[in-house]
């Protein structure tokens, strides 16, 4: 970066998932009808006065206990104009000096080593409105996402790295669909991010002028805007030039970065007090309960599937990145299941299914409970079927949620060979059939073992026991001529 440093802080807008909206009782849902989710609260019609959503500040509580913030219980909301189409009452209710909270950290992963960014503060808002510009020029509005509950979280401004923001993007959204109060769909605008960045000279201790990205819409055009700002700016630098204070606009068609216009300050905004609501008053006990309530959060629970399960690090991320997933895969282990028959089941069979099938994992979990699934999976291991008799299994409990494992298997008619002289027949014919991939063997290809199980296991249609059937397999392939 010819002696330049990157120096990148960024805002998280995320919508709460609440049945209606911040301040009425419009349904707060995606996909409607434009401008059919409207009333005269959300759209500021005179006289029409806001009432608070109690589960907003539920939800904010959760995520403020899950960075780590210190929860403020008294905080205030202000009034923040400006002037735009898709926002009707010309300012949004917002929180400027008195935020629900501040302070607090996220833990991710980033080119293989944990990086931790300081939070500044996680305050609430509401959504605007959504314009969109049509090729003719003309700009159309939906009203629908007016008063829809945001929370903005706003970190410090600690990133070196365009990959540094992308990782901490995708753990953030990570951790809000983990506690549930947020989807983190980015391209229904459910999570938006904007980027505050500048460059400079290494070990120089001043920041210096900043230009902001607006409403970047996937982790991808995060990191590639980011990345050409930070050339753009240095050029400029390089060139004798000064930054100014500006909002662009990331055109990921086109990989360029369009001016949008002069960025605001604070006073541009004209902040005062909300007078239509009073201050926002929340008590200890209130913090406390939710506190009691919270789950594992996905950093502590890594660090349990990693010590205390000694899963493989693919397990620990992939069964921590869902708090179902994690949930079932606990219900597995309570109910019998070793953790490492757990984990392969559930990043094995179970995945596939819902790939498959293109169901929800709560779909999944209704046709097999976790319980259910466990007694397949102890059947398995203490070798009353083999695996492929239990992938049978597995498949016709999903189209027959009513039955057990067992009464699948009855109705299956499975049974495993462990006539160890019916098999020693058995695979005595097929190494006799297959004398080139003997010698193979004799020759030193051990992978050629994997072939004569495939065709052990082929012939026996699944039914012989693995480990049986490999230790005479290898008795046949090992003896003298």
């Amino acid at each position: 970066m010819s002696g330049y440093e990157l120096v990148v802080g960024l805002e998280i807008h995320a919508q709460l998932v609440t049945k209606t909206k911040a301040f009425c009782r419009c349904a707060n849902r995606y996909g409607a009808e434009p401008n059919t989710l409207v009333c005269p609260v959300c759209l500021g019609t005179p006289g029409a006065l806001p009432v608070f959503n109690r589960e907003v500040v539920a939800q904010a509580t959760r995520l403020a206990i899950a960075l780590g913030a210190d929860i403020h219980l008294h905080s205030r909301f202000d009034r923040k104009n400006y002037f735009y189409p898709d926002l009707p009452k010309g300012y949004q209710i917002s929180q400027f000096d008195h935020p629900f909270s501040t302070g607090g950290h996220l833990s991710f992963i980033v080119n293989g080593s944990t990086k931790s960014i300081n939070i500044t503060r996680a305050h609430l808002e509401e959504d605007a409105g959504k314009s969109m510009h049509l090729a003719d020029g003309s700009t159309i509005v939906d009203l629908n996402r007016c008063g829809v509950p945001l929370i903005e979280i706003v970190s410090e401004p600690e990133f070196r790295a365009a990959e540094e923001a992308g990782a901490y993007l995708s753990a953030m959204r990570e951790l809000l669909r983990f506690i549930g109060v947020c989807d983190g769909n980015m391209d229904e605008g459910s999570l938006r991010c904007d980027a505050n960045v500048s460059v400079r000279k290494i070990g120089e201790p001043e920041f210096r002028e900043r230009c902001e990205m607006k409403n970047l819409n996937s982790i991808r055009s995060v990191e590639r805007a980011i990345a050409a700002e930070t050339k753009r700016q240095i050029a400029i630098y390089e060139q004798g030039g000064v930054i100014h204070r500006q909002t662009l606009q990331w055109n990921e068609q086109e990989e360029r970065l369009i001016p949008m216009r002069v960025k605001e300050g604070s006073d541009d905004y004209r902040y005062f007090p909300e007078p239509d609501l009073p201050e926002l008053r929340i008590t200890q006990a209130f913090v406390d309960d939710i506190r009691a309530s919270m789950p594992m959060l996905p950093e502590q629970l890594r660090e349990k599937y990693s010590t205390t399960y000694k899963l493989n690090r693919e397990a620990v991320y992939y069964l921590a990145i869902d708090i179902r997933i994690s949930g079932y895969t606990d219900t597995l282990i309570e109910t019998g299941s070793t953790a490492q028959s757990a984990a392969k089941w559930v990043m094995g069979p179970v995945t596939r299914s819902l790939n498959e099938r293109g169901w929800s994992f709560d779909e999944f979990s209704r046709r097999v409970p976790a319980a259910t699934l466990s007694g397949l999976i102890q059947k398995t291991d203490r070798g009353d079927i083999t695996l492929g008799q239990a992938n049978a299994v597995f498949k016709a409990l999903i189209v027959k949620p009513e039955k057990s494992p067992d009464e699948i298997v009855a109705e299956l008619g499975i049974e495993v060979m462990r006539d160890e002289v019916k098999l020693g027949a058995i695979i005595s014919e097929i190494v006799s059939e297959h004398p080139e991939e003997l010698a193979k063997f004799r020759e030193g290809k051990t992978k050629m073992v994997g072939f004569f199980m495939g065709l052990v296991m082929q012939a026996t249609k699944g039914q012989a026991d693995a480990q049986l059937a490999k230790n005479v397999l290898m008795e046949l392939l090992e003896a003298k001529e």
